[in-house]
């Protein structure tokens, strides 16, 4: 599959990996920086949504998502763990749950670009995940793109090329990600409402998140294999 992701906010927040076991397969070790574990809140609109060689699916090419995720890591190889996705596309949502065995469910979601400024608000509706899920954040670049630096919490936390999924038989599926290294900037954010990570279980602590922001990266995206 290939899509783009444009106006993304990466929202990081630093929680203990204690605090994230229970929400990973037992075969997956949470992954950590300098002893740490990080839980993301990422908004951004996804479009150019298509199979590889075929044309795109009328009315599924793009929407505004909203993923809850974190890191983990299976013989070495790191990758990323989501707690739940959230999407404003109904068909989309189930398509996703049916064939990539990912935690989408359905939200109510806005993302709307003003000049520099995006206006974010989601409010998810599936009964699936019945806890309130919820948020409001306006945000927008606040210096230079630029390449992270290897070894930096940046790089760490963005430079990804693999998901991780329970399998429905047991075991765990391994879905590979392809792009170019993100290109990211410093990012100003003023968040309203956000019970994103509450309603995954997971309490944030009390202070402001690492903020990054990327303007578009093309992805490619392989077929779940087992590991």
């Amino acid at each position: 599959m290939t899509q783009t992701w444009r106006d993304l906010l990466f929202m990081h927040w630093p929680v203990s990996p204690e605090a994230l076991r229970p929400f990973l397969p037992t075969a997956l070790s949470p992954d950590t920086y300098e002893g740490q574990a990080w839980i993301g809140v990422v908004p951004f609109l996804m479009t150019g949504i298509r199979l590889r060689w075929l044309p795109p699916i009328p009315g599924a090419t793009h929407f505004p998502e909203l993923n809850v995720r974190t890191y983990a890591t299976i013989g070495g190889k790191r990758g990323v763990c989501f707690l739940s996705l959230d999407a404003a596309n109904p068909v989309a949502v189930e398509v996703a749950r049916r064939w990539f065995h990912l935690p989408y469910v359905g939200a109510r979601i806005s993302c709307r670009r003003e000049g520099d400024e995006v206006t974010y608000a989601s409010r998810r509706h599936d009964r699936r995940l019945p806890r309130p899920a919820e948020l409001e954040v306006r945000y927008r670049s606040t210096g230079a793109a630029g390449r992270t630096t290897p070894g930096s919490l940046a790089h760490w936390l963005t430079e990804r090329y693999c998901l991780y999924v329970p399998g429905p038989a047991g075991g765990i599926l391994r879905g590979e990600i392809h792009h170019a290294p993100w290109s990211l900037e410093p990012a100003a954010a003023e968040i309203t409402v956000n019970t994103m990570a509450a309603a995954a279980g997971v309490a944030l602590p009390d202070r402001p998140p690492e903020l990054h922001f990327a303007r578009a990266l093309e992805v490619h995206l392989w077929s779940l294999e087992p590991v």
